[in-house]
């Protein structure tokens, strides 16, 4: 019905700003491969110059650093430092091996065999998925140091799979509404999406943490290939956020079990993040998947129902509809009395193992490096500090050169020196703006013409 789409076209153009009806018909193709093929559009130039109009409308001023220098994102000397394809175990920084060397020695890396796939992760020799040994969250098996539910009344923001081009008008649409979210995203994602990834952290100052660096079932891989999924995706993130370094991360599928737990933790700091609640949207429109109609009915049903636990509820932004379920739901979120955060704001405490928070100050740190616990006071075990590169160099080089060959490890090394722990009611700053809807009428036209424009 054209006519119909016309009149909320203009409807749009008249109740809200220029620019989110221009970021709400934004949206590019879906991407409905749960797989995760890479979309290789690494630009040599952006869409649209840095200098254009279109930056003005996210631009909030460029964020502190650790004051190491880094290749500016999107540029051929920024993405030569990371896999193109799946990591290479050979081609992992030495920091990182003998990291989980260390971590395999002092016994912290429980001895798990990996799984293997029959439609879920099965273990060998018998062992219990839901058992004290293996704990498999697959299997909903809750480890302790795991954050699988919010605090009472709370909605825990947070999205997976990005950044892609269709992550744009969900950018748009937190930014109109003065919220923020946690993205989980994947590494090859950052690489290939540099336009989005600029527009989630630089733009909307969103919080961004891990989803690995190709989307794999993780108890499958062995230890170093844990590493090289965790570790990549910390480093170009670290890289390209000012030298930040991620404290959250969720495993693709839910897949984890004691052993990558241990591995994330003692390596890189990292607390696993699952969910309550999953809106399986990921697989709308696909043979046996979920439909719309369904995703939304779940996600009113949550937010309308008990405020005990808090919701953590798996939300991709993957499709139009999986971004256009969000939007349709979020009105429901003020109007039934929930308190909106970002996931990574949960605690209170810094979003970063270093910086306490996109626009926070930044403690020097690197990828891999445990902290000296007798004189930091970080809240998560095993975060990294101390020397700052802006590329971590390989412990082998391969003498071939392809596609699926690792990364050259150039990248300008900076030294950086150590600074005061910023303190961590800094990491509030934000939650002022994240916890206000805003006024309940314009919130409701925004979800309004955001749902009818994307269904």
């Amino acid at each position: 019905m054209p006519s119909v789409r016309s009149f909320f076209a203009l409807a749009a153009t008249a109740l809200l700003s220029a620019h989110a009806a221009a970021a709400a018909s934004a949206f590019h193709d879906d991407h409905h491969d749960h797989e995760h093929s890479v979309n290789k559009r690494l630009p040599g130039s952006w869409d649209h110059p840095e200098g254009h109009p279109a930056y003005a409308l996210f631009r909030r001023g460029d964020a502190p650093t650790d004051g190491a220098t880094y290749a500016a994102i999107g540029t051929p000397e920024w993405s030569a430092n990371y896999p193109k394809q799946k990591p290479d175990p050979a081609q992992l920084p030495k920091a990182w091996t003998d990291a989980l060397d260390a971590a395999v020695k002092a016994g912290k890396i429980p001895d798990i065999p990996p799984s293997t796939l029959n439609g879920n992760p099965v273990y060998p020799n018998g062992l219990d998925p839901n058992g004290d040994v293996v704990c498999s969250a697959t299997y909903k098996c809750r480890n302790k140091g795991d954050l699988w539910d919010a605090p009472e009344g709370v909605f825990a923001a947070s999205f997976d799979d990005g950044p892609l081009d269709t992550s744009a008008p969900l950018y748009q649409f937190l930014k109109d509404n003065k919220v923020t979210a946690t993205h989980f995203m994947i590494g090859s994602n950052i690489m290939w999406n540099p336009n989005e990834f600029k527009m989630a952290f630089e733009d909307l100052q969103s919080d961004i943490a891990v989803h690995t660096w190709t989307h794999p079932y993780m108890t499958t891989l062995s230890n170093v290939d844990v590493v090289g999924e965790l570790g990549w995706t910390m480093e170009i993130i670290h890289n390209s956020t000012g030298g930040r370094l991620p404290k959250y991360w969720r495993p693709p599928y839910g897949d984890s079990d004691n052993r990558v737990r241990a591995i994330a933790k003692e390596v890189f700091g990292l607390t696993t993040v699952i969910w309550n609640q999953d809106t399986e949207d990921w697989s709308i429109g696909q043979p046996g998947g979920s439909t719309r109609d369904k995703v939304n009915s779940d996600l009113q049903t949550w937010i309308t129902g008990p405020k005990s636990p808090g919701l953590i509820i798996l939300e991709h932004e993957l499709t139009n509809n999986t971004v256009g379920a969000f939007i349709q739901a979020f009105p429901l979120i003020q109007q039934n009395g929930w308190k909106y955060m970002s996931l990574a704001q949960l605690d209170g405490s810094d979003v970063y193992q270093n910086s306490p928070s996109s626009t926070g100050q930044v403690t020097a740190g690197s990828v891999g490096v445990p902290v000296d616990d007798s004189s930091d006071a970080q809240s998560s075990s095993g975060a990294a500090s101390g020397t700052s590169s802006g590329g971590s160099k390989p412990s082998q080089t391969s003498g071939g050169s392809s596609a699926s060959s690792g990364p050259s490890g150039s990248g300008s090394a900076a030294t950086t020196s150590n600074t005061a722990k910023t303190t961590a009611a800094a990491a509030n700053n934000n939650n002022a703006a994240a916890s206000t809807l805003g006024s309940g009428l314009l919130t409701s036209l925004s979800a309004l013409v955001a749902a009818l424009v994307l269904s």
